[in-house]
């Protein structure tokens, strides 16, 4: 899903970002993105589902939107 939603929106020519976990990193999706920042290790709870972290990139990066998939 993640790859569907970044064509797409290279095809609309907004840029993207992914966040991944040490696990992810040689991910499709992570060399897809026109940036990519890891945030953690492998555990979900470490890494995907730390909201403080996802924030922190967000406004890092002055992202615009999310997409939660």
């Amino acid at each position: 899903i993640a790859l569907r939603v970044m064509r797409s929106a290279r095809e609309m020519g907004i840029a993207t970002v992914a966040v991944y976990s040490e696990a992810d990193a040689g991910a499709p999706f992570v060399r897809f993105a026109d940036e990519a920042v890891c945030i953690g290790p492998p555990p979900s709870r470490e890494s995907y589902l730390r909201i403080d972290k996802l924030v922190e990139v967000c406004r890092k990066l002055k992202v615009d939107a999310v997409h939660p998939g």
